[in-house]
């Protein structure tokens, strides 16, 4: 039998890691994957923007059976955003302009999550509370709302939830309606477009267009789940602290938590993570071998961009390292640290050591 990943040794865990980043690479360039990737966006012309929690269980793609590439994600512990944050501001309004100068709506998918069978397997940020989570969700919406107008004609911010469980979306629409899709039979699918309209009736026919392909592949991506006895005590299993931008290639759940470099305080999330990778190993989900941090900042072009990109990711190593070192001595002694670039037009990570 197998040894899953998250039981091997650590030299095996990261030697598995760095395969799926190739793998990924390789895949994402290919000509078949190329094509449809283009297709696809050529077919769904909306930016679409995803706001979510660090929790490696939260992957939208992966849940909603859609190509890699297509959804632009922001990470932060808790899905705890704010839009004032410089960086984070600056970054969101960039990717919004580029996006509208290509004629192109956005949708911002704003996510909290949580689990329905038991309220500790929800969203360590907010200490499993779903209510509070939700709150702080739709306060993110009012701040998109402030940036880029409250008329929705070009940029739609939409409230998600996100069951852990069965990885069920739960949309929430206007007059405080909400669409579960855990509850939509897979015979339903030809209804979801008129679903949609009606949940969200000021949303543009093109995005609610575009939204329908990750409706109608979560419902089946949640009906598949219900096909095998999976494991419902969802249990953190991550083993890798992902820090900087660039991870799109952790398309599996419960490997890393992945911090996005937007707070002013990224301390505070790097000693979250840290905290709940401590607590992995202490109660046996992992070995206590050792743990990876990765760092990665992406670049577009060679030359100052790239330079660019190595200081980045080095000096979030260093720091990452550090805040780690301070927070948890005993646990840093099993910290294996790496410093990393990625070629986004290619998807390709390279690596560099501790």
């Amino acid at each position: 039998m197998t040894t899953p990943v998250h039981a091997r040794p650590i030299s095996e865990r990261i030697d598995w890691l760095m395969e799926l980043s190739r793998a990924h690479s390789a895949s994402f360039c290919s000509p078949e994957n190329h094509l449809a990737r283009q297709r696809y966006l050529a077919e769904h012309n909306t930016q679409i923007i995803a706001m979510k929690c660090m929790d490696g269980r939260i992957h939208l793609p992966y849940v909603t059976q859609t190509p890699l590439g297509v959804i632009h994600p922001f990470r932060n512990l808790g899905g705890i955003f704010e839009l004032g944050w410089p960086y984070l501001g600056d970054m969101l309004a960039d990717t919004v302009q580029q996006a509208v100068s290509q004629g192109r709506r956005v949708l911002i998918i704003i996510t909290y999550h949580y689990s329905k069978g038991l309220r500790e397997r929800g969203c360590a940020g907010f200490d499993c509370d779903r209510e509070a989570a939700m709150r702080h969700a739709f306060q993110i919406r009012s701040q998109v709302e402030k940036l880029f107008g409250n008329g929705h004609r070009t940029v739609y911010p939409l409230v998600c939830g996100f069951e852990s469980d069965e990885d069920a979306l739960v949309l929430h629409g206007s007059q405080e309606r909400t669409l579960d899709l855990s509850t939509i039979p897979v015979s339903r699918l030809d209804d979801m477009a008129s679903e949609i309209a009606s949940l969200c009736p000021d949303m543009p026919e093109p995005v609610q267009r575009d939204l329908l392909p990750l409706v109608e592949g979560n419902i089946r991506h949640v009906n598949e789940i219900r096909q095998f006895d999976r494991e419902l005590n969802i249990e953190h299993r991550e083993w890798v602290i992902c820090l900087g931008r660039g991870f799109d290639f952790l398309h599996a759940p419960n490997v890393a938590l992945i911090i996005g470099p937007y707070s002013p305080d990224l301390s505070h999330p790097i000693r979250q993570a840290a905290g709940i990778i401590k607590s992995n190993m202490d109660s046996g989900r992992i070995p206590d071998d050792g743990f990876l941090l990765l760092c990665s900042a992406p670049y577009q072009e060679p030359g100052t961009q790239k330079a660019r990109a190595e200081l980045k990711s080095a000096f979030l190593a260093d720091f990452g390292a550090e805040v780690i070192r301070q927070a948890f001595p005993e646990l840093a002694t099993r910290m294996v640290t790496r410093s990393a670039i990625l070629h986004w037009p290619e998807r390709k990570l390279e690596v560099r050591g501790s």
